[in-house]
């Protein structure tokens, strides 16, 4: 209900700091019935007036600090005037306090986004005036006298004005003094289409004004059933929740959840879970049918956002996939800013149309590199795409436009930036030192561990794939290192491995079904000499029992003879490819984007809005589905990129379900106890972080544990002063459904596993938040940001080998020709033409930051701003990180670290905390955005 006040008209006297001349002081007739001023400005032989809208107007009972204005009126009640930076100039006037004792007036001022593409423009130019958005004040207090929520108080924004980013709504109410504070308030949008509402302030309070930051998509109000309810910025948990707005909370959440049932709609803000049953496409062909993901003891995995499609006419287990645009909750979107860089950076529809266009382009798609210097042109003249009758490749340039330099359309040129390390040195790639090195500070610093055990052993069944224990004998070892025994230089932790033998080791046979790739199960080991510099050692290739034939192994050294030192650079090559497969499908997409998506539904679903977890999780959360959506679209799916790129091809998928199964665990993803179970760290309460690292010089190792540390201790600080007692943490009926939640449905499949942390005390709470800031931020950051660094020149990181060994039951005509051309034997196991640059596109978008990046510790959430304890700790934190920029720099000038530190060397930045746009190779942002 709206409530209008009657006043009588005042005058009001104003007059500059310091100046005593009655004659020079300004004089304003204020009409309370009309609700303006009138300014008479003095000026030598001019006077001028103007009309101040006192929907401007708020109350103050002491001057504003910046103020240079003071007042007089002939009223008794104080009234504050503040400059406005507009032309003419003018003041902001507002009454303290009311004539009428029954209310008191009160403006909102709603900030909506200005669209790029002319909606809100239209909307302001031409209907200005009207009444578009309905908002409706909340009380956070009960009526006392009928115990239920006090009746709303509508009002209806009236007035626009635009700025360059943003159009201001206005709209004012009479509150009732006994209406209590405001908690929260509604919106209705009146407008034909879908606005984006940043933020709303509520203006005319003596304990100044209420902040409610939104940053939603609001339906208009024909599509939509409800009321859209948002909350100030203060925070509560559950049990301190006004009950004013419990009522609201709780609705709030059961809205999000959904019932369960129906498709989904573009629109909707239905958060729900489903299995990976959308990758295949049977409805296309039978052949593109894949392995359902989730709810099977055979193919465990973390869920995905429900979308609710139809299914297959060929298949009922799966979703169809008729179009390319699968559901997530609207406010899970891309940003404008977001999507047009990615739209012009292409991945969403673009990535599509190349792989459809390049396809058809190349004469045979098989076709690999004929020569080096034809590999080393990419860089310097592009690479030639086959001149088309129609217009598609303009097509093409319109949508590449990043990769698509040339303007000139009849060079038909793919060009691509050269990357750091090819620029640095160009042999880089073909130098073991660092083939060893970048497992320490290279694209996948995530799979090197200690060797614990001699002799290694694999605990695969030796019925299926033959003898357990590698061919990698003492004699191999010892040979090249400078202990004595291989047990010696175990027990001093010199020996470490890159192990990829049981988990591809299964997969060998179905693989090599398939033309034009091969597999192999792999172990290479190194050896940590005095200068603190991994030695590649040797590599052990297994092939397991296949078509009748036995086992097949052998173990290359990086010997002198040519013939050896060649069949070690192949077998470098294949190695090479393991890498990078188990670096895309679980460092990558398993470990980080796969597992938290359903942390993020279960955060929308369990806790509220206002819960002080939901605003420390909120930043970590931002455009993880959305780039989850497109990779089911075109990166993951039946014959997406990874399937073309990858040895694995079609199973590419389903190893990284039999990766979650048997290898992750949430407890591990906390980087110390990662460290601790890889063997490449100890527990030692003396040294910082309570552990000390096996490899000193570990470069992702050594810049991570600072940005652990530092949001560890900033997340501490956040949840003691929410959590004072481990009681408020086992009470907090949201907090707890919540952790149940990601455990029973978000990672049903493993629910049962013992060692999920239990959530009874704040530490468990504060190792439970920083492990999943930890993975959204820093971990997908080292995964991330120098893939296009360190596999932009694809003989550094083939996605895969072609060809089995020229060693394994070789014809005469293969041997020949491995001993005539070695160098072309490795160009063709290396990728294909379309399949190197295919792929070479992927990592230059996925190394890319968007220039709305958000970086850690870089922005202050509202809500934090608004408590001063909460205020002081995100300083701390932000000054931290700060600090850690330039520790890093440091270390990377620090000749002794040799493993970031040397000639042709990239130094290792990836963990820097800030970044510009681009691909930089540094920059951890809040969330995996990319």
């Amino acid at each position: 209900m709206a409530h209008h006040a009657s006043f009588s008209s005042s005058l009001i006297y104003i007059k500059r700091p310091h100046d005593n001349n009655k004659k020079k002081m300004q004089l304003i007739n204020f009409n309370h019935n009309s609700g303006s001023m009138t300014y008479l400005l003095q000026k030598p032989h001019v006077h001028q007036s103007f009309i101040i809208n006192s929907a401007l107007f708020r109350p103050s009972y002491t001057p504003h600090k910046n103020s240079n204005w003071f007042l007089k009126s002939s009223l008794t009640k104080k009234v504050h005037i503040r400059r406005c930076l507009v032309s003419p100039p003018c003041m902001r006037v507002v009454m303290a306090t009311s004539t009428n004792n029954s209310h008191h007036n009160v403006k909102a001022l709603v900030t909506v986004k200005q669209s790029d593409d002319g909606l809100i423009k239209n909307i302001v130019t031409g209907i200005v005036g009207n009444n578009h958005l309905v908002l409706e004040l909340v009380s956070a207090e009960l009526d006392p006298r009928a115990n239920s929520e006090r009746e709303t108080i509508k009002g209806k924004a009236h007035e626009t004005e635009k700025t360059e980013n943003n159009v201001q709504y206005e709209a004012t109410f009479e509150l009732p003094t006994n209406f209590g504070n405001v908690g929260a308030v509604l919106v209705e949008n009146e407008h034909s289409k879908e606005i984006f509402l940043k933020n709303i302030v509520l203006d005319g309070f003596p304990d100044g004004p209420i902040h409610l930051n939104c940053q939603s998509w609001i339906q208009p109000k024909d599509d939509t059933s409800t009321k859209r309810v948002f909350f100030t910025n203060k925070v509560y948990l559950p049990l301190q929740t006004p009950s004013g707005l419990r009522k609201f909370r709780e609705n709030e959440l059961i809205e999000l959840r959904g019932n369960g049932e129906g498709e989904r709609k573009k629109s909707d803000r239905i958060y729900d879970y489903d299995v990976y049953n959308d990758l295949g496409d049977p409805d296309i062909n039978i052949e593109l049918k894949r392995s359902v993901l989730g709810g099977t003891k055979q193919f465990p995995y973390p869920r995905r956002c429900r979308t609710g499609r139809k299914h297959s006419d060929a298949d009922k287990l799966y979703e169809e996939r008729s179009t390319l645009d699968f559901y997530v909750p609207r406010d899970e979107s891309f940003s404008e800013t977001k999507q047009t860089q990615f739209n012009k950076s292409t991945i969403s529809l673009g990535l599509t149309t190349i792989l459809q266009s390049l396809d058809t382009l190349l004469t045979d798609t098989n076709l690999g590199f004929a020569n080096f210097d034809d590999l080393d042109a990419i860089y310097k003249e592009g690479f030639q795409i086959p001149t088309l009758e129609s217009n598609d490749l303009t097509f093409l340039q319109k949508l590449i436009p990043k990769f698509f330099k040339d303007a000139d359309d009849s060079q038909n040129l793919l060009r691509f930036d050269t990357p750091e390390s090819y620029k640095r040195d160009r042999f880089f790639w073909f130098s073991d030192v660092e083939f060893a090195r970048e497992t320490l500070a290279g694209a996948n610093p995530y799979s090197i561990q200690l060797v614990k055990e001699w002799p290694l052993k694999s605990k695969l069944d030796v019925q299926i794939y033959g003898p357990s224990e590698s061919s990698i004998s003492r004699e191999i070892i010892e040979s090249q290192i400078t202990y004595s025994t291989v047990e010696e230089a175990i027990e001093e932790k010199k020996l470490f491995m890159l192990d990829y033998h049981d988990l591809y080791l299964p997969y060998v046979s179905k693989v090599r079904e398939i033309k034009e790739t091969t597999l192999y199960g792999s172990r290479t080991l190194f050896f940590l000499n005095s200068e603190g510099i991994l030695k590649p050692l040797a590599i052990e290739l297994t092939r397991p029992p296949i078509d009748g034939k036995a086992q097949w192994t052998q173990v290359f050294k990086p010997d002198s003879d040519s013939t050896n030192l060649w069949l070690w650079r192949l077998a470098k090559a294949h190695v090479l490819a393991h890498d990078s497969g188990h670096h895309e499908l679980i460092s990558h997409w398993l470990r980080t984007h796969c597992v938290v998506e359903p942390i993020i539904i279960a955060t929308h679903r369990q806790l509220s809005s206002m819960h002080p977890i939901y605003r420390l999780l909120h930043p970590h959360l931002r455009y993880t589905m959305e780039i989850n959506k497109v990779a089911r679209e075109v990166l993951i799916n039946a014959d997406g990129i990874l399937e073309i790129s990858f040895t694995p091809k079609k199973y590419t998928m389903e190893l990284s379900s039999v990766a979650y199964d048997k290898l992750w665990q949430f407890d591990l993803q906390a980087l110390p106890n990662d460290l601790i179970h890889r063997g490449m760290a100890v527990e030692d309460l003396n040294a910082r972080h309570g552990i000390k690292l096996t490899i000193k010089d570990y470069p992702f190792a050594n810049d991570g544990l600072l940005i652990w540390e530092a949001i560890k201790q900033w997340v501490t600080e956040y949840v003691n002063h929410y959590y004072p007692s481990s009681s408020t943490v086992e009470s907090d009926q949201e907090l707890q459904a919540w952790w149940t939640e990601i455990r029973t449905k978000g990672h049903a499949d493993k629910s049962e596993e013992p060692w999920w942390p239990k959530l009874k005390t704040q530490n468990d709470l504060i190792n439970i938040i920083t492990t999943i800031a930890w993975v959204a931020s820093a971990h997908h950051s080292a995964v991330n940001f120098t893939q296009y660094t360190y596999g932009g020149y694809f003989p550094n990181r083939p996605t895969i080998a072609r060809n089995k060994m020229p060693t394994e039951d070789p014809t005469k005509e293969e041997w020949e020709k491995f001993m005539n051309n070695p160098e072309q034997t490795l160009l063709e196991c290396f990728p294909s033409q379309i399949q190197a640059t295919l792929f070479m596109v992927v990592l230059g978008l996925l190394s890319e930051h968007s220039p709305d990046e958000e970086y850690i510790g870089e922005i202050m959430e509202p809500s934090w701003g608004e408590n001063p304890n909460i205020k002081e700790a995100f300083e701390r934190f932000q000054k931290r990180l700060k600090e850690i920029e330039g520790i890093v720099d440091s270390r990377n000038e620090d000749r002794n670290l040799k493993n970031r530190h040397g000639a042709g060397i990239v130094p290792y930045e990836t963990l820097k905390p800030f970044s510009g746009p681009g691909v930089t190779g540094k920059g951890v942002p809040y969330s995996i955005s990319i």
